[in-house]
């Protein structure tokens, strides 16, 4: 397997950052690594790319051991954090060169590989720029050349769409689709429409500990809550509709428009009904839906919380 991590823990003074967490992940699988600020995901990434080292546990990567093993770790690894660190004074090609001589590639190889990163990171147009001259999203993407320029087989990618505006985020999103082909990804995100436009799988992490690990798709079908989505012809008195029992959340969606979190084995739909009736109101809308990666993630993330 590409990356194995085992009862990792890491503790900095009185906080554990990270509590005994244990999960793989297999070649070829793009993995979304969620959790809330304060987590411990960048702390995790940090550990499993060699950059921290655990209080105990341990980290494989393609069977070597971040910990004894970090310098043979780094050659089959590409890492972006989650703040880019650019020489910002370094043309595109310069720094990409600089980089590749780190990695130790051969001046032939060098020169053919950074052609190919370039054309892969969609750089041409700005590869003979100085780096301070590009726009924040053409700034990931010569982050995301960098971890790529040695050719790794797994790609660590913390955050890489922070303050990316939408058109910015569908091209970088693009882009890890097309690497992914021929590497193992893992990158974590805040933005659930990733997680599901791009992952095969998702682990959740919250204050330390593991909360879940599931195929994107199991962990959709996966909870027993449901949602019901009614509409009015008229907005109503919001408390009333709340108070029907099974409601476990009202949101507004707009006038007349309301979405119920229903409480697990529950079915809303006649008690809608009868309260319709009841304050003689035109129900014109009823819809069951299943929470969405968002909402999940916000259940998940709440169940540990102080």
């Amino acid at each position: 397997m590409s990356l194995q991590v085992s009862n990792l823990t890491k503790i900095y003074g009185q906080q554990k950052a990270v509590n005994n967490i244990s999960f793989s992940v297999q070649p070829g699988e793009i993995v979304g690594f969620l959790g809330p600020n304060g987590a411990g995901k960048s702390t995790t990434m940090k550990i499993s790319t060699g950059y921290v080292p655990p209080t105990s546990g341990q980290v494989l990567v393609n069977g070597l051991d971040v910990t004894t093993q970090s310098l043979q770790v780094r050659q089959v690894m590409g890492y972006l954090p989650e703040h880019n660190p650019l020489y910002l004074d370094m043309y595109v090609h310069e720094y990409l060169r600089f980089v590749g001589k780190v990695f130790q590639l051969a001046n032939r190889e060098l020169k053919s590989r950074v052609g190919e990163i370039v054309a892969l990171c969609g750089l041409e147009r700005e590869q003979n720029k100085k780096i301070e001259q590009l726009s924040k999203g053409y700034r990931q993407r010569v982050g995301l050349a960098q971890a790529l320029i040695h050719n790794p087989q797994v790609l660590v990618l913390d955050e890489p769409t922070t303050g990316l505006d939408p058109n910015q985020i569908l091209e970088i999103r693009k882009l890890i689709k097309e690497i992914s082909a021929s590497k193992t990804v893992i990158f974590s995100t805040h933005i659930m429409q990733e997680v599901q436009a791009i992952c095969n799988r998702v682990i959740v992490i919250n204050q330390g500990e593991l909360v879940a690990d599931a195929p994107v798709a199991a962990l959709l079908k996966s909870q027993p809550q449901m949602q019901l989505v009614v509409e009015f012809d008229a907005p109503i008195e919001e408390q009333k509709l709340a108070a029907l029992h099974g409601v476990e959340q009202l949101i507004a969606v707009s006038p007349g428009v309301y979405k119920l979190t229903v409480a697990p084995g529950v079915d809303l739909r006649p008690e809608v009904f009868r309260f319709a009736a009841e304050h003689n109101l035109s129900l014109v809308g009823l819809k069951q839906e299943q929470l969405s990666l968002e909402e999940i993630f916000r259940s998940l993330t709440a169940k540990t919380s102080t």
